[in-house]
Parts: structure tokens; sequence; C-alpha cells
């Protein structure tokens, strides 16, 4: 039960995070000091940040009501949050570190990580 609770969780954030960076992607950049340069910006911020959210939240939503897609959806939050913390880790060693409110994204992405990693292990095959 706490595993699908964490998947629907996942899915409303990936949800809200994905809208956000659809319909206002300059504004969702801006909280994180970044801008978009080049004609292509807001274009790649909505195909990455936007899309792929969105495709992540339809697949943790989904998780959360079947249970033949709890394991896949796991496995990909594992995965894909992984990526991010293994890239943060990765960028404050060659030597950039980022401002106090990028922090609670790494935050998010690590507490996530672990969870996932945690459900996989102790959810029965």
């Amino acid at each position: 039960m706490m595993t699908r609770i964490f998947l629907a969780g996942m899915g409303l954030m990936y949800t809200a995070f994905g809208l956000w960076s659809l319909l206002d992607p300059v504004g969702m950049t801006g909280q994180l000091g970044v801008e978009i340069g080049g004609p292509n910006g807001t274009f790649e911020i909505r195909g990455i940040f936007g899309g792929v959210s969105l495709g992540a939240a339809l697949l943790c939503l989904a998780a959360a009501l079947k249970d033949d897609l709890v394991r896949p959806a796991l496995w990909f939050i594992a995965i894909y949050m992984g990526g991010y913390c293994f890239a943060r880790i990765a960028s404050v060693l060659l030597g950039d570190l980022p401002e106090a409110a990028t922090w609670r994204f790494v935050a998010f992405e690590a507490v996530a990580f672990f969870i996932a990693n945690f459900a996989l292990k102790h959810r029965a095959k």
C-alpha cells in the first residue's frame, strides 16, 4: 500500500512539474535561476522537462492502479532519479555549486531514488 501511495505522489509531482515546464518553461527555469537562450530553448525545455515528466506521471499513476506496472515504474524512478543524482554529484566534483533553491530539487531526487530502491528491494517479485 505504501508503494502505491509513493507512486501516486510521484505521479502527481511529475504532473505538476511537467505541466509547469510545458506551459511556462521560461517561468519554471527562471525560478531556478536558469536563463533559456537560443531559438530552441523553450522547445527543448518543453520537450525534456515537460514531455518526459508528463510521461513519467502517466507511468507512475498507472502503476498506482495496476499491480503489473509497479516494478517497471519503480525501476524507472530509480534509474531516472539515480541519473540525476549521479550527474549532480559529478557536477559538484567538477566545480559547479548551485544556489540554495536548487538543493531542494537535489533532495527530492535523492529521496525518490532511495525510496524507489528500497521499495524494489522489499517488494515481492
